[in-house]
């Protein structure tokens, strides 16, 4: 029997979604840091096992959005319920269940789900922590099972995957096996640029800014990749922060998304980064299905 399906992973900004979904896959697929609502879209990360193909989706953490863009992925997130077969409510074990936990036990337990509860972060919670916010989660829904884990340590992964693959049903591979995920190569680029932004800026930078890869095309005669991608804010003062200091943080940006492209397609990249205004697009509809958050 061969097992194929869709598993989401669901929970407040900042539990590690991503980093579970990179863990799991044992590659990156999906961009991290230490800064709530780094995921904006849905990203799709397939395993494929002998005996079984599992599509993982990383969502937006759900939060009480502030802006067009934050109702988007919050709405992005809750549709996914009813797309997959089984539900991953990824919490911190060594916090207990706050305000969004229970916000998400309340969609969870209206859109009927298969659920597992997966306490993520268990290498920094007590066993005493475990048990306990373990108990207090099982109060808000109905699990199928739990399972205490560490993505960041790579620590019981195995009992978890192997349960999801369990659940779910019998049925071919939708993706051949050497495949990772189904993101297009321009959304990837412009995730990896905006993962170096983030981890190289302050403030509130991080949650305004889009990146667009524009151009890409291979230079003729030469085994090199030219891509250009805009980098759009919302205000002027937030060009000069990006550019940095004599364009030392914009070219120090360039200098990491390259290196990471170079090794994902396995040659020469010449980036051209370029820092744009755009007023307020998180708020401007036409500016969100641009730039694909719709």
């Amino acid at each position: 029997m061969h097992r194929s399906g869709f598993v989401a992973l669901i929970g407040r900004p900042n539990v590690g979604k991503s980093t579970l979904i990179n863990a799991l896959l044992g590659e990156k697929v999906a961009i991290i840091s230490d800064r709530p609502q780094t995921t904006r879209n849905k990203i799709r990360a397939i395993l494929t096992r002998p005996e079984a193909q599992i599509i993982f989706i990383d969502t937006p953490g759900l939060h009480k959005p502030k802006h067009l863009l934050g109702k988007e992925m919050v709405k992005m997130a809750g549709s996914t319920l009813q797309e997959v077969d089984l539900v991953a409510f990824i919490v911190e074990a060594n916090e207990r269940p706050g305000q969004g936990d229970r916000y998400i036990a309340d969609l969870l337990n209206a859109a009927k789900c298969r659920l597992f509860l997966v306490l993520n972060k268990s290498d920094l919670a007590t066993p005493g922590q475990l048990a306990r916010n373990s108990e207090l989660y099982t109060e808000l829904c109905s699990f199928r099972a739990s399972y205490a884990l560490s993505a960041l340590k790579n620590e019981n992964l195995e009992p978890f995957l192997l349960a999801a693959i369990n659940h779910l049903p019998e049925g071919p591979q939708y993706y051949p096996p050497d495949l990772v995920t189904d993101q297009p190569e321009r959304f990837i680029i412009s995730e990896i640029i905006r993962e170096k932004i983030i981890m190289l800026t302050r403030q509130e930078i991080p949650f305004s800014i889009a990146v667009v890869v524009e151009e890409m095309k291979l230079r003729e005669n030469k085994n090199l990749l030219d891509i250009r991608a805009e980098i759009f804010v919302e205000r002027k003062s937030q060009v000069g922060i990006i550019v940095g200091k004599g364009g030392t943080l914009l070219k120090e940006v360039g200098i990491q998304a390259r290196h990471e492209l170079e090794g994902l397609f396995g040659e020469q990249v010449f980036l051209d980064l370029r820092v744009k205004v755009k007023r307020d697009w998180r708020n401007r509809e036409e500016e969100l299905r641009r730039l694909g958050y719709r």
